[in-house]
């Protein structure tokens, strides 16, 4: 059973959320990351919605949900703030699940109310708090000044990215995903990434180049597990590290050998797993117990 729903954020955004599988079942809330949409959690969907609700949304400028010129890691709150409002009875708890841009709208929000009230506990997905463009691995130079000034020229582009080509995809493969990545996974991604607006990608773009959220991860009280891929050239292994150290309730460090940036296409039965986890141990199980790490 799925159905869809349009919720308004604040500044009058305009969101597209989807519901699939019962609405009887645990809830598991899905953020996705920038230049991705829905149809990034297509593997997770298929699955966890056999026996979990889950609610996906797509952020404010991308997938179906119109843009708009507010974009700040506060509207990344107050979008998840307005999803959970809209989908989640008033008590209801959930595991709320972010990839990349969407571990920091989880990031940005943990100290919200609203967030508090609903989320039992949160997986941090391949994400990173701040200092993206200085740890980036995109642009394959040696790491400094250089380097960190491409990388965010890379992410603030205005660009056109244009049609999915083979070099497209090749060029997209290299900086988001694991090198035995199959073909087909990957021409998936170059089209959900091809197919965001280019004013989004933009705009986004310069809010991760100037990301500071330490503040926020320090506020994420819920048990938190961090998933990273040992190849992600985005939010490489330190970014993964340092939450794990900040993090005031971390509930385990998953490592997913070989795999890159877009860890939940890339690696789904892993991900759906961990998912399945924290389900259990969180949002329907009686005594929360401490997640082991590793895959």
């Amino acid at each position: 059973m799925s159905r869809t729903l349009e919720v308004t954020s604040t500044n009058g955004a305009r969101l597209h959320v989807e519901v699939h599988g019962s609405e009887d079942a645990p809830a598991v809330v899905l953020s996705h990351g920038w230049t991705c949409s829905t149809a990034f959690w297509a593997a997770q969907i298929a699955d966890l919605a056999r026996d979990h609700r889950v609610i996906a949304y797509d952020q404010r400028g991308h997938g179906l949900s119109p843009y708009s010129p507010v974009c700040s890691t506060d509207a990344l709150a107050d979008d998840l703030e307005a999803v959970l409002a809209a989908t989640l009875a008033p008590g209801e708890r959930t595991l709320v699940v972010g990839h990349s841009m969407g571990g920091m709208t989880i990031m940005s929000a943990s100290g919200r109310p609203r967030f508090q009230e609903h989320a039992a506990a949160a997986l941090l997905c391949s994400t990173g708090s701040g200092r993206l463009t200085a740890e980036a691995r995109v642009v394959p130079l040696p790491a400094g000044r250089v380097r960190t000034w491409l990388t965010g020229r890379v992410l603030g582009s205005s660009l056109p990215l244009g049609p999915v080509t083979p070099l497209a995809k090749k060029i997209l493969k290299y900086a988001t995903m694991g090198p035995g990545s199959a073909p087909r996974l990957v021409d998936a991604c170059a089209r959900i990434v091809h197919a965001c607006p280019r004013a989004a990608r933009h705009a986004w773009g310069g809010v991760l180049d100037r990301l500071d959220l330490d503040h926020g991860v320090r506020k994420l009280t819920v048990p938190t597990v961090v998933l990273h891929g040992t190849a992600d050239r985005l939010t490489p292994s330190s970014h993964a590290r340092a939450l794990v150290a900040e993090l005031p309730n971390c509930a385990g460090l998953t490592e997913l050998f070989g795999i890159g940036h877009m860890s939940p296409m890339e690696a789904p039965n892993a991900v759906n797993g961990r998912i399945r986890e924290l389900v259990t141990t969180y949002v329907t199980g009686s005594v929360p117990v401490r997640l082991e790490e590793g895959a």
